[in-house]
């Protein structure tokens, strides 16, 4: 992966995520917020929370562990960012699962990945062997992700695509269709070569409904009998 995002077509992507990256989490507040995955790209460096760490198995994470079974607390961080971990991962719902468990209530998950209906996605189906970054991950669909996000109760509130530059391997090529961003971002939204996702935590309300016996027994106590009067005979 470092190896690849050192090559012309690495540095135009990391370009594009260091840009969304660096705008969304500038507002974004709290106490607490990791990184998991690319634990050597500082994507949190222009957030404002005191505590910040990496978590993964690479060079450069403050602490080494699988985002599939997170060391940490529950209901503890107020921001998650997930750069491509999901595509990356054998059990993307595992990892979704164990962010909502550590995310606090409203707390936030950035997500970005690569757009299977674009581009990028039909170079990795026509490629023979997947054994490089980013063509060996599994890139999820926008919609599916989106329902997999529902159903852990996350509310979806901001998106936007990027990289509509042919994934070509050379520098030239990558500079004279640069014009592509800006006409792919108003003519063909949804043919982007990645996608960013922001969703926020929502927890269900309960409501916790007494038996009504105490009320039943406190209104049978105020009831007062009422003599009946017998009417004299005339």
């Amino acid at each position: 992966m470092q190896q690849w995002l050192e090559t012309p077509l690495g540095r135009y992507v990391l370009e594009q995520e260091r840009r969304y990256f660096d705008r969304v989490v500038a507002d974004i507040f709290g106490y607490n917020a990791t990184q998991i995955g690319f634990a050597g790209i500082d994507f949190l460096r222009n957030n404002r929370i005191p505590f910040k760490f990496a978590i993964g198995v690479q060079e450069g994470a403050s602490a080494f562990a699988l985002p599939h079974f997170l060391p940490v607390r529950s209901d503890s961080i107020d921001l998650v960012l997930l750069p491509h971990t999901l595509e990356l991962s054998s059990n993307p719902r595992q990892i979704l699962r164990e962010v909502h468990r550590v995310l606090i209530h409203e707390g936030k998950v950035i997500i970005s990945g690569f757009n299977p209906f674009s581009l990028w996605g039909l170079r990795q189906r026509m490629m023979k062997t997947r054994t490089d970054f980013p063509w060996c991950g599994h890139f999820i669909d926008l919609s599916l992700m989106q329902d997999w996000l529902a159903l852990l109760n996350f509310e979806t509130t901001a998106g936007q695509f990027g990289c509509y530059v042919p994934p070509c391997g050379r520098e030239q090529w990558l500079s004279r269709l640069r014009f592509m961003e800006a006409a792919g971002d108003r003519w063909w939204p949804i043919a982007g070569g990645m996608y960013f996702l922001q969703a926020v935590k929502h927890e269900c309300g309960l409501r916790i409904i007494k038996p009504c016996w105490e009320d039943a027994a406190a209104a049978k106590a105020r009831a007062v009998a009422v003599p009946q009067i017998e009417r004299g005979q005339n």
